[in-house]
């Protein structure tokens, strides 16, 4: 699955344009990598919203236990992969019907986030358990909703393109042709959004994330990790890798 967002939706994260910086790469333009995930994946949809937002999927080469969706309800897109294993009781908690799966299932719960404010972003992913990744885009508000399982188990990346727009994808080569250097892992167990305006852990939504430049030879330009909460004793934060 592929997402890319412009700048007036998105600013590209600071820690992501430092390492290209710090080592700069071939890049390509965005329109480029969506065609490039078209020409390279069976069968693939894309999808526009306006000239901000590009998003595509593709059910090629997917796996059957962590397959990929897409759904669009009130103005609100959302490309999903994985499974979630207490779907059963969260359809009943949002009182949907039994037909619906995963994808319409993160919808819902985007939308009780969004209509019941001030209710905590990180409660609304926290109880999701499961195998997963996931983009949300919602029109009406402009706002992205991007998070990935506690365990990792999904895989999901993250990088700036040539013309600057931020876009988010499952496969990492992908990515890397794109983004050059501008390129990370997406943090497991974490969640972005515009409306908080970052990186967070939705386990320990108060602790600090930080970013670790890597060196030359890893294809990452950056290593995202959660600070455990500081010692009262020395007040010092350690970062853990992801």
């Amino acid at each position: 699955m592929l997402g890319v967002f412009s700048g007036s939706i998105v600013s590209p994260p600071e820690e992501l344009v430092a390492a290209g910086c710090r080592t700069p790469s071939p890049k390509i333009t965005s329109a480029a990598l969506l065609n490039r995930f078209i020409e390279t994946n069976a069968s693939a949809v894309s999808i526009h919203v306006g000239d901000e937002v590009q998003l595509a999927y593709t059910h090629h080469k997917e796996s059957p236990l962590l397959p990929r969706s897409f759904a669009v309800k009130d103005e609100i897109f959302c490309l999903f992969e994985g499974a979630l294993d207490n779907l059963g009781s969260l359809k009943q908690q949002y009182g949907l019907a039994k037909s619906a799966n995963e994808v319409v299932l993160v919808i819902e719960a985007y939308k009780a986030l969004r209509d019941r404010a001030p209710y905590p972003a990180n409660h609304v992913v926290g109880h999701l358990s499961g195998s997963f990744a996931f983009v949300v885009f919602d029109k009406s508000t402009s706002t992205l909703f991007v998070a990935s399982d506690q365990y990792g188990k999904v895989p999901l990346y993250w990088g700036i393109t040539a013309d600057g727009y931020v876009a988010f994808a499952d496969n990492a080569e992908l990515l890397q042709g794109a983004c050059g250097k501008s390129l990370a892992s997406f943090p497991q167990g974490c969640f972005f959004s515009t409306t908080v305006g970052e990186l967070r852990s939705y386990e320990n939504p108060k602790n600090k994330i930080t970013a670790v430049p890597a060196t030359d030879e890893e294809i990452w330009g950056a290593t995202f990790k959660v600070c455990p909460p500081a010692k009262e004793s020395d007040g010092v934060q350690i970062p853990r890798i992801l």
